[in-house]
């Protein structure tokens, strides 16, 4: 299965991206990765043409079987960075109708950015995107900044089986959405 691995995050140092590059790492042998972002994608301004970016941005996208978004939360929601991106996508080439998408996150704080997940969510399924969001459970990972090792390796143990489990769940999902 080819997923696209999106971080939602324009920051230096994203633990959410660190997320990504965990999970395509350790997920390797079972999943073809590739990994985008947000970072550098210009404001969504109504009525303009797509540049480039987001043009290139939206084919890589619709290549993929799955998108895997990393999904920082700002302010109770997602950041405008994402935001933003979901504007340029879902007025130009709406590339998530019917594309199976599934929601990971992890946060500084203990929460482990639940609002986000839940905004984004609600913007996912909404006309305009109509994504196969998955439903199952979620990830949902608090405490970014001491979950890594300095390889970028998460520390936890039951962290790591978690998410295994997780993306069991996806792949039984996954077959059900695509059939």
């Amino acid at each position: 299965m080819k997923i696209l691995a999106l971080s939602g995050s324009n920051a230096n140092n994203s633990f959410n991206e660190a997320l990504l590059k965990f999970i395509s790492k350790h997920f390797a042998d079972r999943y073809d990765f590739k990994l985008a972002t947000v970072k550098g994608l210009p404001m969504f301004k109504e009525g303009e043409d797509a540049p480039e970016s987001v043009t290139a941005l939206s084919k890589e996208i619709e290549a993929a079987d799955l998108v895997l978004i990393g999904s920082p939360e700002q302010q109770h929601s997602v950041t405008s960075a994402l935001s933003s991106a979901l504007e340029w996508l879902s007025s130009t080439s709406h590339p998530f109708k019917n594309k199976p998408l599934v929601m990971v996150s992890t946060s500084p704080m203990p929460q482990g950015a639940s609002r986000s997940q839940s905004r984004l969510r609600s913007l996912l399924m909404a006309p305009g995107f109509g994504a196969k969001v998955f439903a199952g459970d979620e990830f949902m990972m608090g405490n970014g900044p001491s979950q890594f090792d300095d390889n970028g390796d998460l520390t936890d143990e039951g962290t790591v089986k978690f998410l295994g489990q997780f993306f069991d769940e996806v792949d039984e999902w996954y077959a059900q959405v695509t059939k």
